[in-house]
């Protein structure tokens, strides 16, 4: 009990202030010995509502111990007007691809008359036309399946697997080798 009241009076007492940020939150630090080590323990205190989404980046990495200085008051304007400056050119690009795209389309509904899409006669003329023959074929092969299975007789193996509904037997089928 000594020692968590130790702790909670050295909690108050030996911690050291080192800033402000710009939402108003207070950062603070102290030095605690844990099984002779001396460590560092660092901290926020939260100006109102705790909101972590309120912390800049730069002091988050100071809290999680990615960086050992703390950052200057001039370093944080500078990343901030540089955050400014992305953001900016961002809405920049975004402005010039809206404009693009709007001189593209105007293009295309002029040259074309019709909406841009994929030419599907062109792409079907690329492959043979199957023959009325060929169409015959497959149909009769299904049909006479069908009656050999309706009498008992075994079909041809297949490496697919086959079977569903009653018919479906699990872990019967084995891959071809």
């Amino acid at each position: 009990m000594s020692k968590l009241f130790a702790r909670i009076a050295g909690y108050f007492s030996n911690r050291t202030f080192i800033g402000v940020d710009k939402a108003g939150n207070r950062y603070f630090t102290r030095k605690e010995e844990i099984d002779g080590i001396l460590k560092e323990k660092r901290w926020v205190e939260f100006k109102g509502e705790r909101d972590p989404t309120t912390i800049p980046v730069e002091w988050i990495c100071w809290l999680n111990g990615q960086r050992k200085k703390v950052p200057t008051p001039e370093e944080i304007m500078e990343l901030e007007a540089r955050r400014e400056r992305v953001r900016l050119n961002v809405t920049l690009l975004k402005e010039e691809e809206e404009e693009r795209k709007a001189r593209e389309g105007s293009k295309k509904v002029v040259s074309s008359g019709k909406v841009g899409g994929p030419d599907l006669k062109s792409f079907i003329r690329q492959f043979p036309s199957a023959s009325e023959g060929d169409k015959v074929e497959q149909a009769s092969d299904e049909r006479t399946k069908e009656t050999q299975e309706e009498k008992g007789k075994p079909l041809p193996e297949s490496s697919e697997p086959t079977g569903s509904g009653a018919s479906y037997k699990p872990g019967t089928w084995q891959p071809p080798t």
